[in-house]
């Protein structure tokens, strides 16, 4: 919700100051220094020096070795080389194995650099499977998906026995959907293989029905000492030595990020002096349930205006989470102060909605935070469990009790050729026509779900 306006000082890692032109140029005469074609050049190298063409090779190979990413190179391939996620590779196994009774699609979701693309590739090289994976951020349109999942799921491989579709981002696909999710989801129930989707974020609500057509498996964040360890073997690989405290330091701020980390030791290594570098810290998502803990246990200070800036979550709904659990924190007069601070606020979500002057939107954050946090005397150390607003609940169980009857208009409305909005205004003569006759029901494809809705 609120920008952030970012400055990098590329000039930090150097002992003294150097200009962009120092820089330009140094980059220059580095680029001079490399051959534009490596073939070319060890054919020369050869021909002035005799070397034998074996060791040419063998120096090509090892320099193209060396142009791999650290995260690349060292990308685990089997399910024993992934480290720290021993839960979600159970259930991976399981999902495989018992394919299809539950469920036709398993959804990896969890931060990047946790090993989601991994984790598919790894299950299909266990169970000898032809591996077919697509981005779902080129993917964002029904007619894109027909043309190019749909055959991927309707024909056998030519070269294994098994296997198994990769959607990778699946967040991607909604960021513009043009019918995208809704033509994945109808895709998901005729296909025959596997289907594993991974997402950075699952809980958008525009993937509400993914949710229900897919089993759920959560990738965590590595722990920072697997990530350390990790580094270690690999500067052991690269006969490589580095401080222990750097390494520690990159570990600590990738945040869970493995991928980060090392991008990060690869940058460390190539320095003149590695311990003097100093790791970014990878952005780290704050749950609602620790940014409430920090606002009505904490105590007040100037780093609260920042403590809803990393959750996922726009500030109106924020507002509805306070206004339902400030009573389970504060009583007495601390109440009367936090509800007296969070109308305030109210008054300015009115004025910014019609209005549109956003430069309130300072006003109302500062309340929510500081504001409320200071409203209270003495905290509350305990155990506290915060509850999902029921406004949220209510309004999410009326959408439950219309979600069977949109879907059913939609297929209603696909089969006849008709449109959405009238399948939906003519709805009780539509159910009636389901109702009398199976074979409807049987054309429309409804799930079981659907037609105890029509038949009750």
């Amino acid at each position: 919700m609120n920008q952030k306006k970012i400055s990098i000082d590329i000039t930090e890692s150097f002992e003294e100051e150097i200009t962009c032109e120092e820089i330009m140029e140094e980059s220059t005469d580095l680029i001079e220094k490399v051959p534009a074609n490596l073939n070319s050049y060890f054919k020369k190298v050869k021909e002035e020096s005799e070397i034998p063409l074996e060791t040419v090779n063998k120096t090509i190979s090892e320099r193209k070795k060396d142009s791999k990413s650290f995260a690349e190179k060292y990308r685990p391939k089997t399910l024993n080389e992934i480290m720290g996620q021993a839960e979600a590779i159970v259930k991976i196994k399981i999902f495989v194995a018992n394919y299809p009774k539950k469920k036709k699609a398993m959804v990896l979701y969890g931060g990047p650099g946790t090993g989601k693309t991994t984790m598919a590739h790894a299950i299909a090289k266990a169970m000898d499977a032809e591996i077919f994976e697509l981005n779902a951020s080129d993917l964002r349109n029904k007619n894109k998906l027909q043309e190019v999942l749909k055959p991927a799921i309707e024909q056998k491989s030519l070269t294994k026995l098994n296997k198994i579709i990769l959607v990778d981002e699946v967040d991607g696909i909604c960021a513009v959907d043009r019918g995208g999710l809704s033509e994945l989801l109808e895709l998901i129930s005729i296909t025959t293989y596997p289907v594993i989707i991974t997402a950075n974020d699952i809980w958008k609500n525009n993937l509400s029905s993914l949710r229900q057509k897919a089993e759920l498996v959560e990738v965590r964040e590595i722990n920072y000492n697997i990530i350390k360890d990790v580094l270690i073997n690999i500067l052991k690989k690269e006969k490589l030595s580095i401080n222990d405290d750097v390494l520690t330091k990159i570990a600590v701020k990738a945040n869970g990020d493995l991928r980060a980390a090392l991008n990060d030791l690869q940058t460390a290594s190539r320095l003149k002096d590695p311990s003097k570098f100093v790791p970014d810290e990878r952005n780290r998502r704050t749950d609602i349930f620790n940014a409430l803990k920090l606002v009505l246990k904490g105590k007040p200070n100037n780093d609260l205006l920042k403590v809803y800036d990393s959750v996922d979550m726009q500030i109106d709904e924020i507002f509805l989470w306070l206004e339902e659990n400030i009573s389970k924190e504060y009583s007495g007069l601390d109440l009367v102060r936090a509800y007296d601070l969070l109308s305030k606020a109210d008054v300015f979500k009115g004025r910014i909605h019609k209005q549109q002057y956003w430069r309130f939107l300072v006003y109302e954050n500062a309340l929510l935070s500081y504001g409320i946090s200071s409203a209270k005397k003495n905290s509350n150390c305990g155990f506290t469990s915060y509850q999902k607003p029921t406004r949220i609940l209510k309004i999410w169980l009326s959408n439950q009790r219309n979600a069977k009857k949109k879907s059913i208009a939609q297929k209603y409305a696909k089969l006849v050729h008709v449109g959405y909005k009238r399948a939906m205004n003519e709805f009780p003569i539509i159910k009636q026509i389901i109702q009398s006759n199976p074979k409807i029901q049987q054309e429309l494809k409804l799930e079981k779900d659907e037609i105890e809705y029509i038949v009750r």
